[in-house]
């Protein structure tokens, strides 16, 4: 690959790994001529589908951002081979695309998701704080602890520790973050309210059902929603009989890990959905059950999907626009329009 290309690949995967944000690398590991990317040729893609460095034009490009952000949403790799031949010889464990607008060899592509560790985040200093501190560190998860008269002899080892909930507001956080409030009376509902304002794929309570049903009339009477309520889980963790620090630590961090592997979820998928939130702010106004705008097309001539917001090749026919993987499929569809059938 260009040293220049893989300098900059390098440097945008510094960049990510610092913000904690997730990406996918797509890595080509064999090729039978002619292709215009060779072994060694990388790309990376990030979760909005934008891509840094190559591996390859036309019609692979799409596909390696599309299996890619498939890869990002389920956590795992995957290999995918794009061939003209793509009907010929069937592969376990290969996804096989053929590639149409290409003028003949073969690529296997190796994607493989980079995650964030997962974060979780200790509101208090109690002893189950304490201990459920040094169990997620065991685990593999970062930690940081956010406690009124935190000392750092009692929390060893973990990321940040912040004598204040109001620091967590500034915090960096991957999007699977698991907040656990242990405060045992040092300010439940601060604690709560802090964990409450924040996007996260877990807030649970270490607290007595009696304890949490007091808590949560507090919160109610100072205007936290019920639908904000229904967050927490409380008593936090699974029913194990726990009564010593320990062991409610371990049912903690057990409800944790259920959350995290359980069907459907996926931090990355959840920072994606939390980004789209934001972004469609402004739509609220808007009314019900409106159609929302297409992002992807498909490309006429060779049936690939396509980008709208990134597409670099379109033709206007029939008051209708018509997207393109890339320039030799748009030239094609120009020299006689009518004999491809359009979707939608």
């Amino acid at each position: 690959m260009n040293p220049l290309l893989m300098e900059e690949v390098t440097r945008k995967a510094d960049a990510l790994n610092r913000e904690a944000e997730p990406y996918a690398m797509a890595l080509v590991v064999r090729c039978e001529s002619p292709t215009s990317a060779k072994p060694g040729a990388r790309g990376l893609v990030t979760r909005d589908g934008a891509i840094t460095g190559w591996i390859g034009g036309g019609c692979a490009q799409p596909i390696v951002i599309e299996e890619s952000l498939a890869s990002l949403r389920e956590g795992t790799s995957r290999l995918v081979r794009i061939t003209p031949q793509a009907g010929s010889a069937e592969v376990n464990g290969v996804r096989i695309y053929e590639m149409v607008c290409h003028s003949g060899g073969t690529m296997d592509i190796f994607i493989e998701p980079v995650l964030p560790l997962p974060v979780v985040v200790i509101l208090g200093r109690s002893p189950v704080a304490r201990t459920l501190t040094r169990l997620a560190g065991t685990m593999g998860y970062r930690v940081s602890v956010f406690a009124q008269g935190a000392e750092a002899a009692d929390f060893e080892g973990v990321e940040r520790l912040e004598t204040s909930f109001s620091a967590l507001a500034d915090s960096p956080r991957p999007a699977d973050c698991f907040i656990v409030v242990s405060t045992q009376g040092e300010d439940d509902e601060g604690g709560l309210e802090a964990a409450l304002g924040l996007e996260a794929s877990y807030i649970g309570f270490v607290a007595s059902p009696k304890k949490w049903k007091a808590v949560r009339e507090t919160l109610s009477a100072r205007g936290v929603s019920p639908e904000q309520l229904e967050r927490v889980r409380a008593p936090a963790g699974v029913e194990i009989g726990a009564v010593e620090p320990e062991e409610i630590a371990l049912s903690v961090m057990a409800q944790i890990v259920a959350t995290r592997r359980g069907p459907g979820h996926s931090g990355a998928a959840k920072g994606q959905q939390a980004a789209a939130r934001e972004s469609a702010g402004g739509a609220a106004g808007q009314e019900k059950g409106a159609a929302e705008a297409p992002s992807k097309a498909i490309d006429p001539i060779c049936n690939m999907t396509v980008n709208i917001a990134t597409a670099s090749h379109t033709s206007q026919y029939k008051e209708q626009t018509v997207y393109f993987c890339c320039a030799g499929c748009k030239t094609k569809f120009d020299r006689n329009p009518e004999q491809y059938t359009l979707p939608g």
